[in-house]
């Protein structure tokens, strides 16, 4: 089974300020705010929901194909990705802008302050998908969060060359109108959302739960630490609890993870409980580390975790598509 994925790609620059931005702020003057914070660290790290969502698949052995947007400064995050079994052949190089960037700075109190440059990213309405389906074959195409107008042409691009796709638009809800999102998910074959995002989505576009689940063939919603449903038409509502306790460090991309181990799932012909049992093991090693893909996978642990959380038996049934090393 042949997988694109479509949707940003990003580099994430973080900073910590060792105080407090609010002792540095005066309430009544923030109309002529002029104020400068040194940090004490800085971290560059891959990012992008893209970016993340094919890591995460490459990791576990699958060989997903990159849909997106970058600047010429790409070329070290490229490498990565090759390296790891990403295909990147179809990611668009701008000529003009960088690649997304997302600069955060948190004081101790973790406040923050983050600027985010779409940069190279607006120029993802350029890719066609005609050429990458005619090479590949494609199977099922994620249209991840990304430049509103690129997520639209490659969901109506879907429709109309009759391509599966996965409608995932996440952080862009927060932006978009109901007609904007209606047009996205309408007829996708999986709509996955968080749990807040699942709510988003019912009061933009005016359609209820069971509306939605009318106009999608798969609804997949996490619910964090309560973790996942699953509704498919004509199927008994499915729910998946959280791969067991780890040590917390950062969520930033747990979502992103949970999606790679499903697609994973789905690429082996597993049922959709396994699908999204390899999603929430794997969204534990991202869990448990700073960045979103700073993890690192070995096939006797993740297999270890899958026993431990949800049995022998999917274990086994998991273990053929765990082709990492170790």
């Amino acid at each position: 089974m042949q997988i694109a994925v479509a949707g940003s790609i990003a580099t994430d620059h973080l900073m910590t300020f060792r105080g407090s931005f609010a002792d540095s702020l005066v309430v009544d003057q923030l109309d002529k705010i002029s104020v400068s914070f040194l940090a004490d660290s800085l971290e560059i790290r891959r990012g992008g929901v893209a970016g993340n969502i094919c890591f995460g698949m490459a990791v576990l052995g699958s060989r997903p194909i990159l849909v997106g947007a970058a600047g010429e400064d790409f070329g070290d995050y490229r490498s990565w990705l090759s390296r790891h079994g990403v295909v990147t052949d179809h990611v668009h190089i701008s000529q003009s802008r960088h690649t997304a960037r997302f600069v955060c700075t948190t004081d101790d109190t973790m406040a923050q302050i983050a600027t985010f440059y779409a940069g190279a990213m607006a120029e993802a309405r350029m890719i066609e998908l005609g050429p990458i389906h005619e090479q590949w074959d494609l199977d099922l195409v994620l249209v991840g969060a990304d430049d509103p107008a690129a997520m639209l042409r490659h969901t109506k691009e879907c429709r109309s060359r009759g391509i599966p796709f996965v409608a995932d638009p996440s952080q862009q809800l927060a932006f978009a109108d109901g007609p904007f999102i209606r047009d996205l998910i309408d007829g996708a074959d999986f709509l996955f959302t968080n749990e807040y995002e699942s709510h988003l989505t019912e009061t933009k576009t005016g359609w209820t739960q069971d509306e939605i689940d009318a106009r999608v063939t798969t609804r997949v919603i996490t619910r964090g630490k309560d973790g996942a449903d699953i509704r498919t038409k004509g199927e008994e509502p499915i729910h998946v609890p959280v791969a067991g306790e780890v040590d917390r460090v950062d969520p930033t991309g747990v979502g992103d993870a949970f999606r790679a181990g499903f697609l994973v799932g789905l690429a082996g012909g597993l049922s959709h409980e396994r699908c999204a049992q390899i999603g929430s093991v794997l969204a534990t090693y991202v869990l448990e580390t700073v960045g979103t893909q700073e993890y690192l996978v070995t096939r006797d642990a993740f297999l270890k975790r899958a026993e431990t959380a949800y049995g022998s038996e999917a274990a086994e049934e998991i273990a053929p598509l765990v082709r990492c090393a170790g």
